[in-house]
Order: structure tokens, then sequence, then C-alpha cells
């Protein structure tokens, strides 16, 4: 079950990166609570699966998933160019997280 909330609060992780680069500043209010709920969420998963995950696992992976989530929407909806090497790289960090799990301890 730890896997699957550090998962979710990696998604999330992209979901509060996505809504802070919306809120122009905390200056657009549904972009600022976005932000500000999918963060608490976020990070109490981060905390909750670090219970049974290593805190450097956990973390990687939270970060991994995070990172590239928050980079592919960007290039899906034009916010960034996309390029091959652009996909590339973001498949290898999600193969470095998938290792991760597969070597973990945990």
């Amino acid at each position: 079950m730890s896997w699957v909330i550090l998962v979710v609060s990696g998604i999330l992780e992209a979901v509060w990166a996505t809504a802070l680069g919306k809120s122009e500043g905390f200056t657009k209010l549904w972009p600022s609570i976005v932000f500000g709920v999918s963060l608490v969420a976020s990070m109490g998963g981060l905390a909750w699966a670090m219970r049974d995950i290593s805190t450097g696992t956990a973390y990687a992976v939270w970060v991994g998933i995070g990172a590239s989530l928050t980079v592919a929407y960007a290039m899906l909806t034009g916010a960034e160019p996309f390029s091959i090497v652009r996909l590339l790289l973001i498949l290898g960090l999600v193969g470095c997280v998938i290792g991760l799990k597969l070597v973990g301890h945990e």
C-alpha cells in the first residue's frame, strides 16, 4: 500500500507544480487553491509512504514521478516544446523510478 500512496503522491506533485505555475505568483485564486490542497496531500502521502519505504528511495521515486509528469503535461499542452530527446529523457527517468522499485528492499 505504501507504494500506491507514493505513486499517487508523485502524481499530486505534478499537480501542485503545474498549479503553482498557473497561479501567477498566487494572484489567481483557483490555481492557488489547487496548489495548496495538492501540496498538502502530496507531502502527507510522501510522509506516510516513508514509514515503510526508505527516505532516499521514496524521495527519488516521488520526485521522478512528479518531474516526469510535469514535463510531459507541459509538452502535451504546448507550454514547453516537444522533442524526441526530451521524450527519451523522460522515459529514462521513468525507467529509473521503476528500477528503484524493482531493486528496493521494501
